[in-house]
């Protein structure tokens, strides 16, 4: 298969989309191997669940129906570079009181075998893009202290950087970034 469209810089072009029916095979797939990287691909699935019924949770998500507890209104996109699946992003518009201190607006994902191409980089300018045009003002974004591929995304992208915070377990410590 192609990649698909280039940039001048040869590197194809990645496009954040709703996820379809016709991608269940590939994304349940790309989410195992991003569960053996410690992360998710599709949050809020659930192993045994139908794709479309998987699908119309987060359409509702979208629209803030039928929210789980301590979830707020958000987009969960593909990042799809020439018909194949790169990675993916959940834009919030609001937060919560957890979300406000830990997870932020915007999180994504690129699967292993496609990062250091420049498509988390990518996948944030799009998500931030969006963020803004659904009038979220001022974005936060938040990657553990020693992701430092992330933090450089984060930077490189324009992230001002308000703290560094401990984890409630000690364990790790958190970058929280600020966009306006």
């Amino acid at each position: 298969m192609s990649p698909g469209p280039e940039h001048l810089d040869g590197t194809a072009r990645l496009r954040l989309r709703p996820y379809n029916l016709q991608d269940e095979a590939a994304a349940l797939a790309a989410h195992e191997v991003m569960k053996e990287d410690g992360s998710r691909l599709l949050l809020e699935w659930e192993e045994g669940m139908d794709w479309d019924q998987w699908l119309q949770r987060v359409s509702d998500y979208r629209r803030g129906l039928s929210l789980s507890v301590g979830l707020v209104p958000a987009t969960q996109l593909v990042a799809d570079v020439g018909g194949v699946i790169v990675g993916s992003t959940r834009i919030r518009y609001s937060l919560n009181k957890e979300l406000a201190r830990l997870g932020g607006h915007i999180g994504y994902g690129v699967l292993p075998a496609h990062r250091r191409r420049g498509y988390a980089t990518e996948i944030l300018r799009q998500g931030l893009v969006i963020a803004h045009s659904q009038g979220v003002a001022r974005v936060l974004v938040t990657c553990l202290d020693d992701n430092v591929g992330s933090a450089c995304v984060i930077e490189r992208c324009g992230g001002l950087l308000e703290d560094v915070i401990d984890l409630e377990d000690g364990s790790r410590r958190l970058r929280r970034y600020w966009f306006t």
